[in-house]
């Protein structure tokens, strides 16, 4: 594991870099947040924010999606991965919050994670965005950032969350997220890490590091 100081160098290269990240989904309230979010899973942001543009403009609460129904709100997002089930859980989601919440979308990890469609990753991202929280929501850049960088050699995203919640300092931590995404979507990549633009490239030690 890396050592303290390794890691607050680490971090505050990320801080010099982009002392301001942002989340590249598109959202105008706490509830476009998390639609967005949940159709995000296993989908590109870019992918998502074209199929939201117009679907926001006419959907933007629990009961206008409620009012939009299942089928019709299908035909928005068809073009993103498992569609159906998204769209199931979006309408049951919208339900809740209606029905439990007074249309607003909650603000503690209890109750986000009682949502349909709603799990920890998602959950920690809303906290993160919109309430300014310091949460880290673990996708597969994250965890592999996290490997790369010895920061947690564990495979579950939830006690990859524990470890980089430990060792990564307070603060830094509710930028952390947004840092790993981005530099896991466009340089630190899967399969073809772009090593020769990496900032950090001193600090990896992975077995599939370019030199």
């Amino acid at each position: 594991m890396r050592s303290k100081k390794e890691i607050e160098d680490i971090m505050e290269i990320f801080f010099q870099k982009n002392p301001n990240p942002q989340c590249e989904l598109n959202f105008t309230n706490a509830y476009t947040l998390l639609v967005a979010v949940i159709l995000s899973a296993q989908a590109t942001d870019k992918g998502v924010n074209k199929a939201t543009k117009e679907l926001f403009g006419i959907a933007d609460t629990p009961q206008k999606m409620l009012d939009l129904g299942e089928e019709k709100l299908k035909e928005y997002i068809k073009s993103i991965g498992l569609f159906n089930n998204k769209a199931k859980n979006i309408i049951l989601m919208s339900k809740d919050l209606v029905e439990k919440h007074k249309g607003s979308v909650p603000s503690t990890m209890e109750e986000l994670v009682k949502l349909a469609g709603v799990g920890r990753k998602t959950a920690n991202v809303v906290l993160n965005v919109w309430f300014s929280k310091n949460t880290l929501a673990v996708d597969t850049h994250v965890a592999r950032i996290a490997k790369r960088l010895d920061m947690s050699k564990s495979s579950s995203p939830e006690k990859i969350e524990q470890d980089l919640m430990c060792v990564i300092p307070s603060q830094y931590i509710k930028n952390a997220n947004h840092w790993f995404v981005l530099f896991g979507r466009y340089i630190c990549k899967a399969q073809n890490p772009q090593c020769k633009e990496c900032f950090i490239f001193k600090y990896c030690n992975s077995k599939d590091k370019k030199i």
